[in-house]
């Protein structure tokens, strides 16, 4: 194994570690007794189907943009397909099929290019952390990138 893929390993390795470390949700207090730590109601986001970002208002395509998908699946091919499969099967993070039937264009734009405060605030992305252990890294997707990834997922689910 050369350094690099070492170096990869052992990084991977520390930030799983540290991820599911630190994400027992629960604490003790004084007494000894166990507590369920929580999000403070100002924080989270509770049924926001937008998510938490600039994205309040996506215009879709109708048909689905042909050259949007194919920039689309580049994007996916080059940053994404490491952690996400096109199925229902959770490889990283969570697989992709359905992801359009199960959330707005607009969250699914805020979390790609709003993932910190995304996991922050909204109680959805907080939940597919719980289930993932691993935060997303930031991707530094464009805007135009973000919209063309969600056209190719609508694509993947079978949308025209």
């Amino acid at each position: 194994m050369n350094r690099k893929n070492v170096l990869l390993a052992f990084l991977s390795g520390t930030i799983l570690l540290t991820v599911a470390c630190n994400s027992n949700d629960k604490a003790k207090d004084n007494s000894g007794s166990s507590t369920e730590n929580s999000t403070p109601a100002t924080t989270a986001q509770e049924n926001n189907p937008n998510g938490v970002g600039p994205h309040q208002k996506v215009e879709l395509t109708h048909p689905l943009d042909q050259g949007m998908i194919a920039s689309g699946q580049n994007t996916y091919n080059v940053k994404c397909a490491s952690c996400h499969k096109l199925t229902n099967e959770k490889l990283v993070g969570p697989g992709w099929k359905g992801v359009t039937d199960r959330r707005t264009p607009e969250w699914i734009m805020n979390f790609v290019t709003n993932t910190e405060e995304m996991l922050e605030k909204d109680t959805a992305a907080q939940n597919l952390l719980e289930v993932c252990l691993v935060k997303m890294p930031n991707q530094n997707l464009s805007e135009q990138d973000a919209r063309s990834v969600v056209e190719f997922m609508r694509k993947n689910d079978g949308k025209q």
